[in-house]
This record gives structure tokens, sequence and C-alpha cells, in this order.
């Protein structure tokens, strides 16, 4: 998994490539609390994200709260179908803001 940022105004974005699994997760959740530390407003781009395990997931719920915490905005864009389908069947979907 690798990951690279753009910033555009007071969002920054997260582009997220490769899977995030068990031997990732902990760089994916460590990089969004950084996100935070640099905006209030995050959005993590899943387009290449082939697999998110419950690690992952949790990261994604991190994301959230944080978000929440600061007054701010956590959006998931560009998730593939079998990504969507894990956010779908864990009831994530109706948590995390998703687009």
């Amino acid at each position: 998994m690798t990951i690279d940022e753009a910033k555009s105004g007071d969002i920054l974005q997260l582009n997220v490539h490769g899977k995030v699994d068990a031997n990732s997760s902990t760089e994916f959740q460590n990089e969004v609390l950084k996100a935070f530390q640099k905006s209030k407003n995050v959005i993590v781009n899943l387009v290449d994200v082939s697999y998110i395990s419950s690690a992952g997931l949790r990261a994604l719920l991190i994301g959230q709260k944080t978000a929440t915490s600061k007054g701010g905005k956590f959006t998931i864009i560009n998730a593939n179908s079998s990504v969507m389908e894990i956010l779908r069947v864990t009831g994530l979907e109706k948590v995390l803001s998703i687009q």
C-alpha cells in the first residue's frame, strides 16, 4: 500500500493505492491521523484500493470520529464495488460519508 496526498484549500486528500490489510492498516491509520493534523477536512480516495480489511475499516471509523471531534469532515470517494460491498455488509456505509 502507498499513500500520496494533495491539498486544495482547507481540504487534504489522501490517495490510497493497493490493499489495506493487516500488514498496512497501522500505516493507513497513522496517515489518516496525520492528515487531521494538517486539515480538519480529509478526503480518502480509494480508487486504487482492491481490498480493505477489518483493521482498515477501523482506521476509517477513527477518521470519522476524529473529524467529528474537530468539527471537520471525513469523506470517502471512489470506492470500487468490492470495497463498497464490504462497507455495505458491515453497515459502515450508513456511518461513513461516502461519495
